[in-house]
């Protein structure tokens, strides 16, 4: 797995929408918020574009994807935000052109779906961290959000041991055990989505994250059954679970909790398993890159993150 150029101030960011639009208000606060970041922003097509409830059709959103990767004054993409319509783009995207042009990648949620493209198929690191228009104009971003977002994308040192951050729960352990292996994963919904495809996870002597949003516990459970059933969960050297947010109920008097269903689901793999991640749509997460080597210490209940995605050139 190939790392990226480590970002420097007064580098330019291209800013891209792959999935849903923001609307204008935010993309300009977007703008203002990377630009408060030491960044310079070039903004493109998809950003202004709507369609239902993506940012334009898909061929505007894979062109957009081409255009900033393939423009050298370009040094990172961030995506604007996340929502509906990257399942639509693998078919459209040239990963020759991705290849040879890797760079800083940024998102999380829908953008799972171009996660483990350029992962799997562009071999090189992405990250899995906050987005410009759902996450960088709030308040909340500065201080730890805003602090692992920059150690990610422009330290060659590793990230280390996460901590959690003021209120949010420890890691806890619920399988124990050690592993080590390249971080893969996002959203399930959406890695769930690709099974099936070419562009199906391959979880093999990878740490898996799952995180997901809006979903009922009877769908969650069904995903994570999916991926058990698919040996994507028995594959995998480590599992950690991140936020579930908003998780609803089908039947109230009629359900379970949400770790008993990561006991009777995920815990049947039999691998090292954290739960309570930093990261998914909570309102602080931390970046992760994705291809990076990590550690799971279940004595412990550590997640570290032992290896950079970027590299300074």
């Amino acid at each position: 797995m190939r790392k990226v150029k480590a970002l420097h101030p007064g580098d330019t960011i291209g800013l891209i929408a792959p999935s849903s639009p923001a609307p204008l208000d935010d993309l300009e606060k977007a703008v203002a918020a990377i630009t408060d970041l030491g960044f310079n922003v070039k903004v493109g097509a998809s950003c202004y574009e709507s369609y239902g409830y993506m940012a334009g059709p898909e061929e505007i959103r894979a062109q957009d994807i081409h255009a900033m990767f393939n423009d050298p004054k370009i040094n990172g993409i961030f995506c604007v935000r996340g929502g509906d319509g990257a399942i639509r783009l693998p078919r459209l995207i040239d990963m020759g052109l991705i290849s040879k042009n890797h760079k800083v990648f940024l998102g999380y949620s829908d953008i799972t779906i171009l996660h483990l493209m350029f992962n799997l198929h562009g071999q090189f690191c992405t990250f899995h961290g906050p987005m410009p228009s759902t996450d960088m104009i709030k308040d909340s971003f500065h201080g730890y959000e805003k602090d692992h977002l920059l150690k990610a994308i422009c330290d060659d040192e590793p990230i280390g041991e996460l901590k959690p951050y003021d209120g949010a729960p420890p890691l806890q352990t619920l399988v124990g055990g050690t592993a080590e292996g390249k971080i893969i994963g996002g959203n399930m919904s959406l890695i769930c989505a690709l099974m099936g495809t070419p562009w199906e996870i391959d979880t093999k002597n990878r740490i898996l994250i799952l995180e997901d949003i809006d979903e009922p516990l009877y769908k969650i459970d069904r995903m994570l059954t999916q991926l058990l059933l698919g040996g994507k969960l028995e594959a995998a050297s480590g599992i950690v679970l991140g936020q579930f947010t908003n998780v609803t109920h089908k039947d109230p008097e009629r359900t379970f909790t949400l770790d008993k269903i990561f006991e009777d689901v995920v815990a049947k793999a039999g691998k090292p398993t954290l739960i309570n991640g930093y990261f998914g749509h909570g309102d602080k997460k931390v970046t992760l890159p994705l291809g990076a080597r990590a550690v799971i210490d279940g004595a412990n209940s550590s997640f570290t993150i032992v290896e950079s995605g970027v590299v300074k050139e």
